[in-house]
């Protein structure tokens, strides 16, 4: 028999993804928020409607995991800016599923952490699963699109943004943003910073049936001319403002998967970088070859209501924040395990239609 209850959801963390995941929660009618992770002492005990900026919802927000755990919800939405391994194993081993935002795809990039997540996975009876806008749903298309040929000769998913507005140091400094251009230790960042594609690459990888020989990284940078200000921050003349990382999946010395993203900041930046449109370009070579441009816009009652720019910031958030939403029944249902798109039905987005 179907589930005609709502599941059980608890929200890890209230930070931009975070406020967007706990709005789209509780509007939505096949999920229930039974509570949530805050972990800071100026947000526990607060009513979790006020920490997202909506109204109060009669649930509080809170720092002790083992009360959340009790709950035994269905799932827990994990939004954190970045993975802390000894959390997840304590939320699987208590068997309750989790979906991620924060840079998990397959684990493989965390070395022994990803043993400790499948064998807490095994212990608890629970799945773990992560997606996000990009890397995620955008290898979801292009899973997708290749199941229209008959042959594929190479897959590449190209990203294009111009995050001049986007003010997040925290996530930009690993890749290697405001670094001087002639840093030795320059290099190696982008690889760093974005080693989440490479499991993006694998996962496209495993929808093939296809086995990589290597998975390497081929980087670009470019810096600004100028001072470069941001919200936060400064990117000074001669440091970096400009970040080009390929993830390339490598059969018989022919690279076959591209994942690739290529991020601008301003107008003075050398080289002088120019952009199609911020988006994807998705491309599955093959017999048919198909082609994909993938874009967001704001719907018109956002456009009305904008007072800046910055209203549409949260469009980045909801994106990144939907996805592993989206897939909360079936992971649920899902066997225990770390589980990706490979294992799991398509995704549904039930409960959206506003009526």
């Amino acid at each position: 028999m179907p589930n005609i209850s709502p599941y059980r959801v608890v929200q890890w963390t209230t930070g931009n993804v975070g406020k967007s995941s706990v709005q789209a929660i509780t509007a939505n009618p096949t999920l229930e928020l039974v509570g949530c992770y805050a972990w800071s002492s100026d947000k526990a005990g607060r009513d979790v409607g006020e920490l997202v900026g909506i109204d109060p919802l009669g649930v509080t927000a809170t720092n002790d995991v083992d009360a959340l755990l009790a709950l035994k919800p269905d799932c827990v939405v994990y939004n954190p800016m970045w993975i802390d391994v000894d959390e997840l194993v304590q939320i699987l081993s208590a068997g309750v599923n989790v979906v991620a935002s924060a840079s998990f795809i397959t684990g493989q990039n965390l070395g022994d952490g990803r043993a400790r997540i499948e064998e807490a996975c095994k212990a608890g009876g629970s799945t773990m699963f992560g997606s996000g806008v990009s890397p995620g749903f955008a290898e979801l298309l292009a899973i997708v699109a290749a199941t229209s040929c008959d042959r594929v000769d190479k897959i590449t998913i190209a990203e294009s943004a111009d995050t001049t507005l986007y003010d997040s140091p925290e996530t930009e400094r690993p890749v290697g943003f405001d670094m001087r251009i002639d840093d030795p230790d320059l290099q190696p960042m982008a690889a760093k910073g974005t080693a989440v594609f490479a499991e993006a690459v694998q996962l496209v990888a495993d929808s093939l049936g296809l086995e990589l020989d290597e998975i390497t990284c081929v980087s670009e940078y470019a810096q600004t001319t100028e001072d470069l200000p941001m919200a936060s921050w400064t990117i000074k003349a001669g440091h970096v403002a400009g970040v080009y990382a390929s993830w390339q999946g490598i059969v018989n010395g022919k690279t076959v998967i591209d994942i690739n993203v290529r991020w601008k900041k301003g107008t003075t930046l050398e080289p002088d970088w120019q952009l199609d449109a911020d988006g994807w370009k998705i491309t599955i070579d093959g017999r048919p070859t198909v082609n994909m441009q993938v874009g967001f816009l704001p719907p018109m009652d956002m456009i009305e209501n904008a007072k800046s720019l910055e209203d549409f910031f949260v469009l980045g958030h909801i994106m990144t924040a939907m996805p592993p939403i989206h897939a909360i029944p079936a992971v649920v249902a899902a066997p225990p395990g770390i589980a990706t798109y490979n294992d799991l039905p398509l995704p549904r987005a039930r409960g959206v239609v506003q009526g």
